[in-house]
């Protein structure tokens, strides 16, 4: 619809998995298969700022991005170098049960929290690397993550059909939705809290998006 659609970003050469958007200055964080992760300001004529392990002169901040060898990392995106690498003991050693689908940042706190192919969920402390927990979160891999914008709540989303609400500070879920049906073994893709109501949604393999109150 060209009355809804207000401008298209061109630049990665291959599938773009994931997106991250900062309200402070409106700038945009693209992961892609070819790759690359890019920093955008989308208003902007050249919307591209700079790309990961390209150019320099982004603003100082820092990212964190998860790679398909089970590692995670926390790089300047000024300097491009990685700041720090999260060290996840125990792992099984196959590579597939350590694919992580999802990585999300704490709003408030140093920690980030990964969604594993392996059913579980992890928390790491941004300034050690440690783990500080883990959890078998789901019966099936846990797709999508999500966290309230009061640091309260973390939302999973899970090839089971089911999307879990955790309370932070306990690690205990709270409440379970059945969503969305199973097709070809996957569910659902994503799950996301609105900013500022209290609304959750989730994007499902059956082709739905589901809004719930």
């Amino acid at each position: 619809e060209p009355n809804v659609l207000a401008g298209t970003l061109i630049a990665h050469t291959d599938a773009v998995w994931g997106l991250a958007y900062s309200g402070v200055k409106n700038h945009l964080l693209s992961c892609s298969a070819d790759g690359t992760i890019r920093l955008w300001n989308p208003p902007e004529k050249i919307p591209c700022i700079c790309t990961y392990n390209g150019e320099k002169g982004c603003d100082p901040a820092h990212m964190v991005a998860s790679f398909n060898t089970g590692s995670t990392v926390i790089y300047d995106l000024e300097t491009s170098q990685s700041v720090v690498m999260f060290s996840s003991q125990a792992e099984s050693g196959v590579q597939s049960n350590n694919h992580i689908n999802k990585v999300v940042s704490h709003p408030t706190l140093p920690v980030t929290i990964t969604a594993h192919e392996d059913r579980h969920i992890k928390f790491f402390d941004n300034k050690t690397g440690k783990m500080i927990h883990s959890m078998v979160a789901h019966l099936d891999a846990v797709t999508s993550l999500a966290v309230d914008p009061n640091g309260i709540y973390l939302m999973s989303g899970s090839h089971d059909c089911s999307i879990r609400l955790w309370n932070l500070d306990s690690k205990t879920c709270v409440q379970e939705i059945t969503a969305h049906r199973k097709k070809l073994d996957e569910s659902i893709y994503d799950v996301a809290f609105h900013p500022s109501k209290a609304y959750i949604a989730s994007a499902g393999a059956d082709a739905l998006a589901k809004v719930f109150v």
